[in-house]
């Protein structure tokens, strides 16, 4: 079963970037996240969102105040949903990342731990794309018609979810417009390729 090992934001400056995602998420040379130089134009909403998923609300907010304190806008400010907690934040880049916890009261102390990571795409066809994934060698965790779609990541490998690009735009709360570069590649054992939506996948 393959799987996104790594994910490759490209960013116009690549070693203030890396100073940044280890400033704001802990995210060093050993973790699953690269950055290099960018070598195509983006505007607007670039079709994804990465979500650090955490145990307790203590730690969106540790890993939010980070984030802001190190150039991050907050889009959405941490608070109590009828799912959780959570918050939504641009980085200096332009990508969109999610904080959130299923948990809406803070029982423990506060950890920098990150339980699981999600990099949800918005796609042209859901079940299209379901099946172009499935067919180069990811497994199928959960889906719900054509609306949603997430695979599978054993270890510490990280998920990967599909949703419409209005949808993927509406809970990430920005407008879905956008062109250009995702500006997105995923590391895998598939292989090189680019699918349908212009999503850039290369051997890892």
């Amino acid at each position: 079963m393959n799987a996104i090992e790594t994910v490759t934001l490209e960013v116009d400056d690549a070693a203030a970037a890396e100073a940044f995602y280890a400033a704001a998420f802990d995210l060093g040379e050993d973790s699953w996240l690269r950055v290099r130089p960018a070598k195509d134009a983006s505007s607007g909403f670039r079709g994804f969102a990465i979500s650090l998923v955490v145990a307790q609300p203590g730690t969106v907010d540790s890993f939010a105040e980070t984030a802001i304190a190190a150039g991050a806008t907050a889009i959405k400010a941490p608070e109590k949903s009828l799912w959780g907690y959570g918050a939504v934040l641009r980085d200096p880049y332009g990508n969109i990342w999610k904080l959130a916890t299923s948990q809406k009261k803070q029982t423990g102390p506060v950890t920098r731990e990150v339980e699981s990571v999600n990099v949800g795409i918005g796609v042209a066809d859901v079940a299209a794309t379901k099946q172009y994934y499935i067919d180069k060698g990811l497994k199928v965790a959960k889906a719900f018609g054509r609306k949603y779609v997430e695979f599978e990541a054993p270890g510490d490998a990280v998920s990967l979810s599909l949703y419409s690009r209005k949808f993927a735009a509406k809970t990430s709360f920005v407008p879905q417009e956008g062109s250009g570069s995702h500006r997105i590649v995923f590391g895998s054992g598939a292989g090189t390729f680019t699918d349908a939506d212009g999503f850039e996948w290369e051997a890892a």
